[in-house]
């Protein structure tokens, strides 16, 4: 499966959640270019997920639901430290945003990232949008693993 995303830096002086968001912990196994693996953990379920080098804003993604105690077995075998956020997600314009905010190590960065069914496909930004960052590896989670935000 193709991933085809947008990244941006959000404006929290006009961006607010509408609601409690979900917590997600996330840990890396690998953050080679070539290939990420993380295990993510989403309330009381878990997946792992590989992800191919990034060509533009398009990558190979494949994610598989894993059993918890297992995603929790593996959360110890990750790299550095887990990225720990809270997800919130709006639908606007018939787009599904999906805004993180960042906590512990990487408290203060809050990026709204949007998936695309091709690159070229037209979207209308919300007014709360800052920068876009979808080229800046800076700013994808298995980077911030390792170099979090608030070393920067």
């Amino acid at each position: 499966m193709i991933e085809i995303e947008r990244k941006f830096l959000v404006d929290t002086n006009k961006w607010s959640p509408k609601d409690d968001g979900n917590p997600i912990v996330q840990g890396y196994l690998s953050t080679d270019k070539e290939r990420v693996v993380r295990v993510r953990i989403k309330g009381k379920k878990a997946w792992l997920t590989i992800k191919g080098k990034t060509n533009g804003i398009s990558r190979i993604e494949m994610e598989y639901e894993i059993p918890l105690n297992e995603a929790e077995i593996l959360m110890n075998l990750c790299h550095d430290f887990p990225i720990r956020k809270k997800r919130y997600v709006e639908e606007i314009d018939g787009m599904i945003w999906e805004i993180d905010v960042f906590e512990d190590k990487n408290n203060g960065l809050v990026l709204a990232e949007v998936e695309l069914s091709d690159e070229n496909q037209k979207v209308k930004l919300p007014n709360w949008i800052l920068t876009e960052v979808s080229n800046d590896h800076r700013y994808f989670n298995a980077w911030l693993s390792e170099h979090p935000y608030t070393s920067w």
